[in-house]
């Protein structure tokens, strides 16, 4: 069976909006190689439906730099389990998860070898309060956003983490890894 990873990108103050990140060639790296290490993504309809508009292809020529390639490409071939009540299908590498939602991502993690790796707001927090993560990393950017989502809003209980890992990216974002202490 293989663990379920969450990563996101963050800024010091807890904003998770997408756009409050400053992407670039090493921060793609990094999740290029988080994606590799896993062998599926576990997604909600907003990012499922986010990811898809932003990197299935066709891409028009010369619309991103050729450093999101490699990221593009391992995207795109990655197989995609989408947790969604709304979505009638999917497509892109892609089968739909509903019902009971422990139940499906216990299965998909036996399933797994490597690991699955989620991402996202809501849906993360749904595993977080069903005990289902087993890693959580958090790449945390050098900007005070001062507005947007904050991550785990709600959560039913604390969740208490032990650091396993600590790496700096060019950038000055700090990579954080996690474990649940218990």
């Amino acid at each position: 069976m293989g663990p379920l990873r969450y990563s996101i990108n963050i800024t010091v103050d807890g904003c998770c909006d997408h756009l409050a990140a400053s992407p670039d060639e090493d921060l793609h790296r990094h999740h290029t190689e988080n994606l590799a290490r896993a062998d599926a993504l576990l997604l909600g309809r907003v990012l499922y439906e986010m990811m898809e508009e932003a990197w299935r292809p066709p891409v028009p020529a010369g619309s991103r730099p050729d450093w999101m390639e490699p990221f593009a490409r391992t995207i795109d071939a990655a197989k995609k389990y989408v947790v969604s009540n709304t979505l009638e299908q999917v497509d892109w590498n892609a089968e739909l998860v509903r019902g009971d939602l422990g139940k499906a991502v216990e299965q998909i993690k036996r399933e797994s070898i490597k690991g699955v790796f989620v991402s996202g707001v809501q849906l993360p927090l749904a595993l977080a309060e069903l005990g289902l993560i087993d890693e959580y990393e958090f790449v945390v950017h050098p900007r005070i956003a001062g507005r947007g989502p904050r991550l785990f809003e709600g959560l039913a209980k604390h969740v208490d983490l032990k650091l396993v890992d600590r790496s700096e990216l060019a950038s000055g974002a700090v990579v954080m890894r996690y474990a649940p202490a218990s």
